[in-house]
């Protein structure tokens, strides 16, 4: 019986089960997130910001309910962009990983004890 592994391949890449668990980590880890903006920091612009209150509501209650996950948006399947229309305002959404020390990327976002989620909401004419 062949057993699969979850260690590196020879090249250095990890073998497509490993790399299957953490996309699902991630992925989970970073809808968790979303939906509750608990787990990190939640960055409005000021494009944001600055809209009237129930609009702005809107836009972040429009985030946290997000689900149009497709390739087009979500490519490596991690859940960690959209894209959503509340009245008038096309607004982006995106979640970064860091190091705690936030200096650079997270060594494994799979791993929150290690990760810092940074969630911004923009403006679309903002990017």
């Amino acid at each position: 019986m062949t057993t699969m592994s979850s260690v590196a391949e020879p090249g250095g890449l990890p073998n497509e089960p490993a790399a299957a668990r953490a996309t699902a980590a991630i992925r989970s880890l970073n809808d968790a997130f979303r939906r509750t903006f608990r787990g990190g920091a939640v960055l409005e612009t000021l494009g944001i910001v600055n809209l009237r209150d129930a609009d702005r509501i809107a836009v972040l209650l429009a985030v946290q309910r997000f689900t149009g996950f497709k390739p087009g948006n979500a490519p490596y399947d991690e859940h960690d962009f959209g894209v959503v229309e509340v009245g008038q305002h096309r607004c982006y959404w995106k979640i970064d990983t860091y190091d705690l020390s936030m200096l650079g990327h997270s060594p494994d976002a799979a791993d929150p004890s290690i990760t810092a989620r940074v969630l911004t909401v923009m403006l679309a004419d903002e990017y």
